[in-house]
């Protein structure tokens, strides 16, 4: 390459999208208070591969669907010719793992994941084509009760996360039966009125009729709502189950509504169905949904075993954080290590060392394009990554075996600052940090138990 060639700028895929370090933050409070929630219930984490066979999400999901015509990403492996996918969604690789490796053999499982999950469609606010979900399943259980409480644990990962103004839709989908005698008199209605369905709608009459019910098109509103509701359909078993769903939300006075056009798109889905929406986001207005699937495990070849569970975007959710007011970046650290020549340096590393053996965060300065940085310009940098305290050493420091410690935070000990032996700079730091002073709070001291 010539010298006076600039290389080609690589970018991103489309809809792809980098975590920047000014948002890492609010993915980490996400994920450490959902993964304390959902312990607090009993759920374990499995993790699944990220790749799996193009054939376990043509059945699961289905092979006359959006996701599987027009959504997923797949490809043959060069290598044997196998059908690969990325995967869309986390249930199928999480029933195939409950089936190949037996985990229900012992009894039923509260099961978590997260990661990432791929579907080629627009990027708008919140949906990307590669986002990320948090879920949950519990595998082995069939009554009303487990339903009820994954929705309670939803509930209290609001509260932890300071979110308001999400409110949950509650419906049930019935049985296969039930559905199957909704289906027929759904689609006469919907036939008998032809002329008002768009062509999403008529592509959609006879292979996934249900769905229409969920059409956002404004011009169909009347229609839908005037059609044929699934809930009077219900037979006398799935009656009691939704009805014992609503008694334990009601008892536990978590509000709910339940709306008749909440529906699924995939055939597996049975009984409960459940979303939490939000109008905070625009027309992106759900942040998690659910439901409960029996049949989808003998689908895949297990013995019959009734499972419900729930996914949430990571995304829409951080989102929320932000406009529910969480701070736009945190503090880098507790200590800032302010040094200047080379004895001072290797002084630095080794107060540094012990401050992080008793638990406190420190950022060390290290030379830039610029230089070693003065002084003064050390110091600006201290004061902007939000560290309670500077560690100053120079020369003079060295030769006296002392570090200036000064408080960078606080009102009345705001550049509050003192001379300390190396060998008591960090009792002093913690002592400070931990201390009974009005200033403690804006400082924090954590360990291996801790999350932050």
């Amino acid at each position: 390459m010539s010298d006076n060639k600039k290389a080609e700028k690589i970018t991103a895929i489309k809809g792809m999208n980098d975590l920047l370090p000014q948002d890492a933050h609010l993915w980490e409070l996400f994920e450490n208070t959902a993964q304390s929630v959902v312990q607090s219930y009993g759920f374990q984490q499995i993790r699944t591969p990220i790749v799996e066979n193009t054939s376990l999400f043509a059945r699961a999901i289905g092979a006359v669907t959006d996701i599987v015509e027009k959504e997923m990403y797949s490809f043959t492996d060069s290598m044997n010719g196998d059908a690969l996918t990325l995967r869309p969604e986390g249930t199928a690789g999480v029933v195939r793992s409950v089936i190949e490796n037996n985990l229900v053999y012992e009894g039923p499982k509260r099961l978590w994941y997260k990661g990432q999950m791929f579907r080629h469609e627009k990027p708008q606010r919140g949906r990307y084509r590669q986002f990320h979900q948090f879920g949950c399943e519990a595998v082995g259980f069939t009554g009303p009760d487990v339903d009820a409480e994954m929705i309670m644990l939803c509930r209290r990962l609001w509260d932890d996360l300071g979110l308001e103004n999400i409110r949950l839709e509650l419906n049930s989908i019935g049985d296969a039966a039930e559905r199957a005698a909704h289906r027929v008199d759904l689609i006469a209605y919907l036939e008998s009125h032809s002329e008002q369905l768009d062509a999403e709608a008529q592509r959609r009459l006879h292979s996934n009729p249900l769905r229409i019910l969920d059409t956002k098109n404004p011009a169909m509103q009347d229609l839908v709502n005037n059609a044929p509701k699934l809930l009077d359909y219900l037979g006398e078993a799935s009656l009691a189950h939704f009805n014992g769903v609503q008694k334990i939300l009601n008892h536990n006075n978590i509000p709910f509504t339940i709306n008749p056009r909440l529906v699924r798109g995939l055939d597996y889905y049975n009984r409960t169905v459940f979303e939490w929406v939000t109008d905070e986001l625009g027309t992106q207005g759900t942040v998690c949904a659910g439901g409960r699937y029996d049949p989808l495990i003998e689908t895949f070849g297990g013995k019959p075993t009734p499972a419900v569970g729930f996914a949430m975007g990571i995304e829409r959710l951080v989102e929320l954080m932000k406009v529910a007011g969480e701070p736009a970046e945190p503090n880098q650290c507790d200590v800032y290590m302010v040094h200047q020549g080379e004895e001072a340096q290797m002084q630095a590393f080794v107060l540094a060392e012990r401050l992080r053996d008793a638990g406190l965060d420190v950022v060390l300065h290290c030379a830039a394009l610029s230089g070693a940085g003065s002084f003064k310009s050390q110091m600006k940098k201290a004061d902007g990554s939000g560290a309670s305290f500077a560690v100053i050493i120079g020369e003079a420091e060295v030769a006296n075996a002392t570090a200036n410690v000064k408080a960078m935070r606080g009102e009345e000990g705001e550049h509050q600052q003192a001379t300390v032996a190396f060998d008591e700079v960090v009792d002093y730091i913690v002592d400070h940090i931990t201390g009974d002073g009005e200033e403690h709070h804006h400082f924090h001291v954590h360990d291996e138990n801790c999350k932050h």
